[in-house]
């Protein structure tokens, strides 16, 4: 079976029959707009995906059937687009995306951005505004030794300091769930990982069952 995972972004053929879809959502953008997996839990068969439109108010979650995705971009796949200016778009956010580019990289991590950002990247759609957050995954599947961690905090560090146009988010997906880095960073003890099983409050989110 296709594993499918969280900010994965799929065209699909179709949406199963008798899904209620909000006014916004017309024909032409249902088929040029991607879907994006959400962590949730689905029915069998099926893959929990959220619908995104021109505004940022416009979100809709559903599912749709694994059989009818067409087509999948992964954020390491857009990763390989940061490093390059795109022609029809402007905004803070990818200037800052092409400045951390070069850092993730040497990370030796998997990487991507997500949000609007992954978003506008792969399906060349208009959702971008100058005020448009840069949100970016990094995959890291064991948690960090001491030097791992330090190399991580610098280049955090560095990222935010460079940074004073856009907001940055970046999540750390542990193959059990995602959690905010800033929040793992504070040193607070426990992190909320969101998992297809819903958040959880957790002080080891690499050796969550």
């Amino acid at each position: 079976m296709e594993a499918w995972r969280a900010h994965d972004l799929l065209w699909v053929s179709g949406l199963p029959e008798g899904q209620c879809l909000p006014s916004w959502v017309d024909a032409a953008w249902l088929q040029a707009a991607p879907l994006v997996v959400r962590r949730a839990g689905a029915a069998p068969g099926r893959i929990a995906v959220g619908m995104r439109g021109r505004l940022r108010s416009e979100r809709h979650a559903c599912e749709v059937d694994a059989a009818a995705v067409l087509r999948r971009v992964t954020p390491e796949e857009l990763a390989r687009l940061a490093h390059a200016p795109q022609p029809g778009f402007s905004c803070a956010a990818l200037d800052a995306l092409r400045q951390v580019a070069p850092l993730l990289d040497a990370t030796g991590w998997a990487w991507g951005p997500t949000g609007g950002v992954g978003f506008a990247l792969a399906s060349g759609l208009p959702v971008l505004r100058a005020d448009s957050d840069l949100d970016l995954v990094l995959r890291i599947a064991a948690p960090p030794d001491a030097a791992q961690a330090h190399a991580l905090r610098a280049i955090a560090a560095s990222i935010t300091s460079s940074i004073t146009a856009c907001r940055l988010d970046l999540q750390i997906d542990t193959g059990h769930g995602g959690f905010a880095y800033a929040e793992w960073a504070a040193g607070r003890g426990r992190v909320l990982l969101k998992t297809d099983q819903g958040p959880v409050l957790t002080a080891t989110p690499w050796e969550l069952a």
